[in-house]
């Protein structure tokens, strides 16, 4: 007979319109162990493994990004200098090429190129209309064969809200420059900038008018959603051993936190930065956005609501500045450099802040324990750019960072350089194999990548 203390890795703390997933906890292990076939007893279940992939638009100086020494003893640039910390736990990348983001004879466009191509490995149909056509995203294909074990198969989150038509960038649609994620060749998965709906989506009830009436009942309460899942995680508080009711504890906590924060975004007004459209509920402070969005998706991969993400800092081709780093002048018009050294400086200070922000999520991963480990080794996080020079709007010899352990699968803690103009596409089919959903082909693909 089983012990009060194993419980299922479905287990959800319930109340009024609420569904709390858990994270990781000891007492799951001892379960999937004991329901093992006999050959496995005694095997306790590992963590799941969860991919997300972040996008920066308009390339990066890749000068101060490219390490000059190949192999474990290298020195992380200036622009890669946020996640020295994380060093053991990144593959930094070189040489790696999405040849569909060039023109093949359809002229300019690369910015919608870059980000359209970057999961998809196909070459976008120019077309503004609505015959939009590219292909299947990578996340996508993953979330096709696993998607099934969570409540979300994907999560597809943002900070710029984007067009869905009309033409963005020389004659190619909105659509291509505002996602990343496509559902199939003709179906972008629309991002979530918004982290109040975020959070509304991954903590209550599944059915939309079901979220609205939990929100709008907890907002004439002034209730948290703890408050409604409170007898239920006491209950099961009661069944746990102390390292799980600790992990428990910080877990809702964070949730809390979280709440508090998206709930002080929601009632700022006015101020917002130029150029910069921003829904209700949306931090005007750059910076808080990101974090929160990061912190989602953390609470996300920790409670396995979902174990595939995708990520925009912004927009492909975005103008935004960043008077935070006293950079007045939008992004885009500094890409296009012509090789003055100010503009360069400056494209490296955006380069580093974005950096910055990944480094601040990287570090919420590493801070969760799971079983041995934590849940960044658990993970595969893909870090990058469609372009490479925005001035010379290059696909090849893209800015490509790899974050996470994979389980154990992935060597970190290195500058791998590969053969000039390997598939971007290799990657991926490598990191499908890991996922659990391999596929023969991506786009160019011409195999995995070696020495992963």
């Amino acid at each position: 007979m089983r012990s009060a203390r194993q419980i299922s890795r479905r287990t959800v703390l319930r109340g009024l319109g609420t569904a709390i997933a858990l994270p990781w906890l000891e007492a799951m292990s001892t379960t999937a162990a004991l329901a093992a076939p006999a050959g496995a007893a005694g095997k306790a279940a590992t963590a799941p493994l969860r991919m997300a992939f972040f996008y920066v638009p308009n390339g990066a100086h890749m000068a101060d990004w490219t390490p000059k020494e190949v192999g474990t003893d290298f020195t992380l640039p200036y622009i890669l200098e946020p996640v020295s910390a994380f060093k053991d736990d990144l593959l930094v990348m070189t040489g790696l090429t999405q040849k569909n983001g060039f023109a093949l004879g359809d002229g300019g466009g690369d910015h919608a190129r870059a980000l359209s191509t970057f999961l998809t490995g196909c070459h976008p149909l120019k077309t503004d209309g609505a015959n939009i056509r590219v292909g299947v995203s990578v996340d996508q294909i993953a979330a096709l064969k696993v998607g099934g074990q969570t409540r979300f198969p994907s999560l597809e989150l943002g900070i710029d809200r984007g067009a869905q038509s009309g033409s963005c960038d020389t004659g190619y649609s909105c659509a291509y420059s505002s996602n990343i994620s496509w559902r199939t060749e003709s179906t972008p998965m629309a991002k979530e900038v918004n982290p109040r709906l975020v959070f509304d989506r991954l903590f209550t009830s599944q059915n939309a008018t079901g979220t609205a009436a939990s929100r709008a009942r907890r907002d004439f309460y002034k209730k948290s959603i703890l408050d409604y899942v409170a007898e239920d995680a006491a209950t099961l508080k009661g069944r746990l051993g102390i390292t799980d009711q600790r992990k428990v504890e910080e877990y809702l906590t964070a949730v809390r936190e979280i709440e508090r924060r998206v709930d002080r975004a929601s009632n700022q007004t006015g101020g917002d930065l130029p150029q910069i459209a921003r829904p209700s509920g949306v931090p005007r402070d750059f910076q808080e956005h990101v974090h929160l969005m990061c912190d989602l998706m953390v609470l996300a991969f920790q409670g396995d609501v979902t174990r595939i993400s995708t990520f925009m800092f912004a927009n492909e081709g975005s103008n935004r500045s960043y008077p935070v780093i006293d950079v007045p002048e939008g992004h885009h018009e500094l890409s296009h450099h012509g090789g003055d050294p100010k503009k360069h400086e400056k494209i490296k200070r955006i380069n580093h802040l974005h950096v910055s922000q990944f480094a601040y999520f990287l570090g919420k991963l590493k801070a969760i324990k799971e079983g041995e480990g934590t849940l960044l080794d658990n993970a595969m996080i893909v870090y990058g750019s469609g372009i490479s020079d925005g001035n010379r709007h290059n696909h090849d010899d893209l800015p490509i960072l790899v974050a996470g352990k994979g389980g154990g699968s992935l060597q970190t803690g290195r500058h791998l350089k590969v053969a000039d103009n390997t598939p971007l596409n290799n990657l991926y089919l490598s990191l499908l194999d890991r996922m659990g959903a391999p596929v023969d082909r991506f786009g160019d693909s011409t195999g995995r990548v070696e020495g992963l």
